[in-house]
């Protein structure tokens, strides 16, 4: 009887918890969210204005790691084209020096104002801006491909430009400050009316929160000294190396670990740190998948067509000739990227049009204008504290919608007025049909990136040099203008994408739009300097850059350039039946990206046809590199995942940051003419003993 009257109290219990006033449910639920909420956390601290954020001190710095940055790119690009994100090691490294610059200051007695998320935050998104543009200026794509060293490796070797610094400075100037202007009137309705996710950007923003509270700042302590660490160990490894590289295929990249005919076929480990700690950030697919189309290619194809020489192509032709085994390997490896774009492209495109449409109806938006920044939006739900005061912050400082509008339509001015005297080629009227899209497609990219965390910079590059190019035509330098299309098209787009990405981190972390905006243009300014004079170092400094033998064989400005070719002479430069292995690779990258989405979470297995085609041209060698480091980071998570994940990113970071920035050195030792002073080669039993016969005889 008494257990009956204990269920029947706990039943009144439950059915008095059930009719609990819906006002004392919300009222608890709200005190639960307050529990997790970031900005209690945070609510004692005086939010400075978007002056103070703008301090001198984050500048150097930014400076500081923006020429840091861009080197560690700029290899990335003339090597594989494989760039991950350097977000964490950014965050990372500017909290850590300006933090060491503070407490030299406050033991000294001279800090007038203590460092805060928001100076972390502009320090961030100068650092992106400033090394995004060694990707975005095109060095390792399609700025370099105009060269004539690129031109001699393709069929269409009388239209080129040779690099030099002032004309692309000033190239850069005039087209990647566009992108900026373009979104800015419609930060709120991304940020705030459609709450798009922007998930680097809120990743980001989250690092950057924890390392200002007390859990964090020791938590980031230790990941820098770790990060330090892994950088002294991969900057000396370089070093080391350097040593053993005095001739032509010297040194530990040219261990044939795998044996001498994989190393023939480009199957090798080849010691790089760089591509070790890109594989431990690079998710396991991507790197999985690099491998499998090294296998493909390398292992399966080339070797099978090589056998036709004589039959599918002429035996006499040099093998960099793009009439011979060199154009299958670059023209199924655009075809590839060409299926895996155009697929993703309407993906997003079709997600971005759905989004936009349900978003819309959703805020009920009167129907005839977007709520831009100087329109109120509409919320229905009731905000939580964060979004109160993040919404409040960020809607305190302005930006004009004229600002913003006038600033577009002066540099597209200038820009028009510009770029035919750096590039007759290009003609004013097809800038001015690319300006009149541009801030359409800039949206879109910026919209899509919120969804997807997809930048389609390169993508939207891409059809300006099919449409640009076949607009000029072969006899009016139609393959210079569409290269130089790309380049104006992704300097809008890649920027625009970038900058709300950037409003989101400063969303989450209360820094001002302005501050923003300006700490964006300052870092794309700087970007406009160091990134072409790192590249010109590289150029001087490795006579041999863009050769498919060299270190630095920039595969995508080939890639690039003869997607200018293809598009301004059609088919006709393709040898004997690679047009027909084109479609196939083609129609295959469609069908697999459309197998892996219909699958859903099973699809997480299916490889990624975009990183497939990469080793297509330049062989698995780092595939292997990456696939280690993935490993070394899958053993570490099954040891300890709590540490794997607290530390495996700055560990890969030194990893990355330690041999790029040996480039320096190494830049200014072959300018200088000091040449290593051992030559490592690996040769054959047969070939050894022929040596040591000569050396004998002699």
């Amino acid at each position: 009887m008494g257990h009956q009257d204990e269920r029947d109290a706990e039943l009144r219990n439950g059915l008095e918890q059930n009719d609990e006033d819906p006002n004392q449910k919300k009222k608890r639920e709200q005190q639960e969210l307050e529990a997790l909420s970031v900005e209690r956390v945070f609510e004692n601290q005086e939010v400075p204005s978007w002056k103070k954020q703008l301090t001198f001190r984050a500048f150097v710095v930014s400076l500081v790691l923006s020429i840091l940055f861009t080197f560690i790119v700029m290899k990335l690009n003339l090597t594989t084209g494989i760039i991950p994100s350097l977000n964490v090691s950014a965050g990372l490294l500017g909290f850590f020096f300006v933090k060491t610059w503070t407490k030299f200051l406050e033991k000294s007695g001279y800090l007038k104002q203590p460092f805060t998320r928001q100076e972390n935050t502009v320090i961030q998104t100068c650092v992106v801006a400033s090394s995004g543009i060694a990707f975005s200026g095109g060095f390792g794509s399609y700025l370099f491909g105009m060269s004539e060293q690129i031109a001699k490796q393709s069929s269409d070797t009388s239209d080129f430009k040779n690099p030099s610094l002032g004309w692309i400075i000033g190239f850069l100037f005039v087209v990647s400050f566009l992108g900026l202007f373009s979104v800015v009137p419609l930060r709120k309705i991304m940020i705030i009316d459609f709450k798009l996710t922007y998930p680097s950007g809120t990743a980001t923003a989250h690092l950057i929160n924890s390392f200002h509270t007390p859990e964090g700042a020791k938590l980031a302590k230790k990941q820098v000294r770790e990060l330090g660490k892994f950088f002294s160990f991969s900057f000396l490894w370089g070093f080391f190396q350097w040593f053993y590289t005095a001739g032509d295929d010297c040194g530990f990249a040219q261990f044939p670990t795998l044996g001498l005919k994989a190393y023939q076929n480009k199957f090798f480990f080849d010691f790089s740190a760089t591509y070790v700690g890109v594989g431990m950030i690079c998710p396991y697919i991507v790197n999985i998948s690099i491998l499998l189309g090294g296998i493909l290619s390398w292992g399966l194809m080339w070797p099978l067509i090589e056998n036709r020489k004589g039959d599918w192509f002429s035996a006499e032709l040099q093998p960099t000739n793009m009439h011979s085994l060199q154009g299958y390997k670059v023209f199924i490896a655009i075809a590839m990227i060409l299926g895996d774009g155009l697929y993703n492209f309407f993906k997003v495109l079709s997600r971005t049009v759905s989004g936009l449409y349900s978003q819309l109806r959703k805020k009920d938006v009167g129907g005839t204008r977007l709520p831009v920044a100087d329109n109120p939006s509409i919320e229905k739900e009731e905000p939580s504290f964060d979004d109160m005061r993040r919404t409040r912050l960020f809607l305190k400082d302005q930006i004009p919608a004229w600002f913003a509008v006038g600033g577009y339509i002066a540099i597209a001015a200038i820009s028009t007025a510009t770029l035919p005297h750096i590039f007759p080629q290009l003609k004013w009227y097809y800038i001015l049909v690319i300006y009149a899209f541009a801030p359409t497609l800039a949206f879109c990219n910026a919209y899509g990136c919120g969804l997807t965390d997809w930048s389609l910079a390169s993508t939207y590059g891409k059809l300006a040099i099919f449409t640009i190019g076949a607009w000029a035509g072969s006899s009016h330098g139609g393959v210079l203008a569409g290269l130089a299309a790309c380049g104006v098209m992704m300097n809008i787009v890649a920027t625009a994408s970038d900058l709300t990405q950037d409003f989101k981190t400063g969303y989450l972390t209360l820094a001002s739009p302005r501050s923003m905006f300006v700490s964006q243009v300052i870092g794309t300014a700087m970007g406009c300097v160091i990134a072409p004079s790192v590249f010109w170092l590289f150029v001087n400094a490795f006579k041999d850059l863009g050769q498919p033998t060299s270190q630095y064989p920039a595969p995508y400005a080939v890639v690039y350039r003869n997607m200018a070719i293809l598009g301004v002479q059609g088919f006709s430069s393709l040898p004997k039946y690679c047009l027909l292995l084109c479609y196939i690779f083609f129609g295959a990258a469609i069908l697999i990206n459309f197998i892996k989405d219909c699958l859903g979470k099973k699809g997480r297995f299916i490889p990624i046809p975009m990183a497939m085609a990469i080793p297509f041209y330049i062989g698995p060698y780092f595939a292997i590199d990456m696939c280690v480091g993935s490993l070394i980071l899958f053993i570490w998570e099954k040891i300890n995942k709590a540490k794997a994940d607290a530390f495996g990113p700055a560990v890969a970071s030194g990893l990355i940051c330690g041999e790029g920035i040996w480039t320096l050195p190494a830049s200014i030792l072959a300018l200088a003419g000091v040449k290593p002073p051992i030559c490592m080669k690996f040769l054959s039993r047969a070939d050894n003993g022929r040596v040591d016969n000569l050396l004998s005889g002699a």
